[in-house]
C-alpha cells in the first residue's frame, strides 16, 4: 500500500545498506505479519542474511532486466517512488529544512498521521 512502517533519517555518509539495518532493527517483533521485504539493486549482498537472522524476513531483490533501454517500471518499486511523491506534496519536506533527523523523521510521520486520517475520513 506505500504506508510507512518505520523511519529513520541518517546522514549521507551512512551507506544504504547500513540505514536499511537501523530501519529494520525498528520493525523487529512489531509486524508479525510481515514476511516479504522488496528492495532495489543496492540492497544486495550480505544484507539477505541479516534480514532472515533479525526478523526471519526474505529479502526480495527487484532487479532491472539488462537488455532493457531508458524507464521501465519495475515491479513493486512503483509503491516506494509513490509513496515519496506522496510525502513530497508536504511543504516541510519538499527539502531539507531540518537541522535535526529527529524532526525530519517527525515530520514524516506527521505526513503519513495526515495522510492516512484523510483517507480514513473519506470512507
Amino acid at each position: 500500500m506505500g504506508l510507512i512502517l518505520a523511519v529513520v533519517v541518517h546522514p549521507a555518509d551512512v551507506q544504504d545498506r547500513d540505514g536499511a539495518k537501523m530501519v529494520l532493527s525498528k520493525l523487529k517483533g512489531r509486524f508479525e505479519r510481515l514476511r516479504l521485504i522488496w528492495a532495489d539493486g543496492g540492497y544486495a549482498g550480505a544484507l539477505g542474511e541479516w534480514v532472515h537472522k533479525c526478523g526471519r524476513w526474505i529479502l526480495e531483490i527487484v532487479r532491472r532486466c539488462d537488455d532493457v533501454k531508458g524507464f521501465k517500471v519495475l515491479p513493486h518499486r512503483w509503491v516506494v517512488e509513490r509513496t515519496f511523491g506522496w510525502l513530497g506534496r508536504y511543504r516541510r519536506l519538499s527539502k531539507d529544512y531540518e537541522e535535526l533527523t529527529e524532526t525530519s523523521e517527525s515530520m514524516i510521520y506527521l505526513a503519513m498521521i495526515n495522510l492516512m486520517t484523510r483517507r480514513l475520513s473519506n470512507a
